[in-house]
């Protein structure tokens, strides 16, 4: 592997780690499995029931 590939492939992974981040409350994140997953994302109850909130909000519209 030449030095530019190494290069390419380190800068690819760290783009792909920075990708994280609190879940949008969408269709898909806010039913069934997504749901568990996105739920788990976020760090305090507070931050859980607003995500909750907002899917209940765009549930209603």
């Amino acid at each position: 592997m030449n030095f530019k590939s190494s290069i390419c492939i380190i800068a690819l992974s760290a783009i792909l780690i920075g990708c994280g981040g609190v879940p949008e409350a969408s269709s898909v994140n806010c039913a069934g499995r997504g749901l568990e997953i996105a739920l788990q994302e976020f760090n305090s109850e507070s931050e859980r029931q607003a995500f909750l909130d907002a899917c209940e909000a765009r549930s209603a519209n």
